[in-house]
This record gives C-alpha cells, sequence and structure tokens, in this order.
C-alpha cells in the first residue's frame, strides 16, 4: 500500500467536502478518500472531530486533525505558500483574498441556506438518515423554495464571469471551487436551470471540464442516479 500524507473524511455529495477534494488536487496533494456519513454520529469520527462535521482532513504523520472547509482552506494555503508556490487559489492582493473570501461566504453560507439544504438536505440527507434523526420524504415546500432560489443564485453567477473571467478575478480561485462545488452536487438532482444564464453556464463548462472535476462527476449515491447532462462536458 502507498502511504499518503494525508486523509480526508468526506460525503460524496457535501460540496464542503468538494471544494476541499477539489483544492487538494489543484495543488497535487495526494489524500485517501474516506466516506462519513455524519448523521450517523460515529463515535471514532466524534473523537477525531467533537463536531461531528466534513470535511476533516487528517495529517497521518502527526495526526493533526483540521476540521471544515475554511479551516482547510487556510491551512492548505499555508503550507502551499511555504513551499515557495506562486500560484495560490486565493490570490495575493489584500482585495482580492477579500473578494475571494467573500465569495466563498456567499456559497458555504447563503447559497447554502437557500438553495443547497433545500435540495441536498430534502432529497439526499433525509432519505438516508433515520427516522428519529430527521429522515422520511423531502419536504415539498423546501425543495419548491431551493429550486426558486437556484435561479437567483445562477443569475448572480453570469453577472459575476461577463465582468471577470473567473468569478473572484482573472484567475480560478475558492470563489469557483465553491460555486462549483454547490452547484455540482445539485446538479446530481437536475435542478440547475442552466437556461436562466447562458454566461453562467459557459462558466461552469469550463470548470466541469477542468481534469481535476472528473473524480466529482463520477461519484453516485446508491439508488440515486444522475441524468445524463451531469457527466457531460457539453451539456
Amino acid at each position: 500500500m502507498v502511504n499518503v500524507p494525508y486523509t480526508l473524511y468526506h460525503y460524496p455529495l457535501c460540496p464542503f467536502s468538494r471544494i476541499i477534494r477539489l483544492a487538494l488536487s489543484i495543488y497535487k496533494i495526494e489524500v485517501k478518500m474516506v466516506q462519513e456519513r455524519t448523521w450517523e454520529r460515529r463515535a471514532d469520527f466524534l473523537k477525531m472531530n467533537p463536531g461531528g462535521t466534513i470535511p476533516l482532513l487528517i495529517h497521518e504523520k502527526t495526526g493533526l486533525a483540521i476540521p471544515g472547509t475554511n479551516v482547510i482552506i487556510e491551512y492548505l494555503e499555508e503550507i502551499h505558500s511555504s513551499h515557495g508556490k506562486q500560484n495560490s487559489l486565493m490570490f495575493r492582493g489584500i482585495p482580492e483574498r477579500v473578494e475571494v473570501r467573500r465569495l466563498v461566504c456567499w456559497f458555504n453560507e447563503k447559497f447554502n441556506d437557500e438553495v443547497t439544504r433545500n435540495l441536498i438536505g430534502e432529497k439526499i440527507y433525509r432519505r438516508f438518515m433515520a427516522k428519529k434523526l430527521g429522515g422520511g420524504p423531502p419536504d415539498g415546500l423546501a425543495v419548491r423554495t431551493g429550486i426558486a432560489n437556484a435561479r437567483i443564485h445562477v443569475r448572480y453567477i453570469g453577472y459575476l464571469i461577463r465582468r471577470r473571467k473567473w468569478l473572484a478575478g482573472q484567475a480560478l480561485s475558492y470563489a469557483d471551487l465553491a460555486a462549483a462545488a454547490h452547484l455540482s452536487c445539485i446538479d446530481y438532482l437536475g435542478h440547475v436551470p442552466w437556461n436562466e444564464d447562458e454566461d453562467a453556464k459557459t462558466w461552469y463548462a469550463r470548470i466541469k471540464s477542468h481534469p481535476v472535476f472528473r473524480p466529482l462527476l463520477s461519484d453516485r449515491i446508491m439508488g440515486i442516479q444522475p441524468p445524463e447532462a451531469y457527466s457531460d462536458l457539453d451539456f
């Protein structure tokens, strides 16, 4: 067995995990992937991360547990920068870094609350959760709300990309990874209104065709198949 420096605890349709998976691939950091169903509240996982959330990155040599998307991003940037590499997904200038962080928060907080939680939370997580933990059929109102809100966010992505090469500026950044991670999850359910904004669709096609995105497109959830366009680079 080949030893790898890190283990990443994740779930295939967890957008926060997908952001880190993309970043690790872009930075060419080797990692062992372990799926974690956080709703099961597994005791061994809670010992590593009492918060019980994913993603969780473990440095295998030291045992250091790095929990949560934002903490992992900052950790990766410190490690990446210390290696003297010039390209950063966080950018170098202070105003540019502020814009990247603003958009990461936009998608991980606002988009997640208004769209992802209403769609992935209702149609995926509740399907597998025990009834006593909130499992059961999806809430129809929540699903309809998520679909309606997705239209607004897709238009905002189009607005940004008409003014910049990428969402936060002239280069790929964590802002693009965050947006694409959330969109790819709801696209698995066929709920992204791509006809809402052609520029947003063109941007997603560009990031979707990046080699680091391929493993995400191969993810499958037992009993739920994505639409054909999910894996189609020319959707």
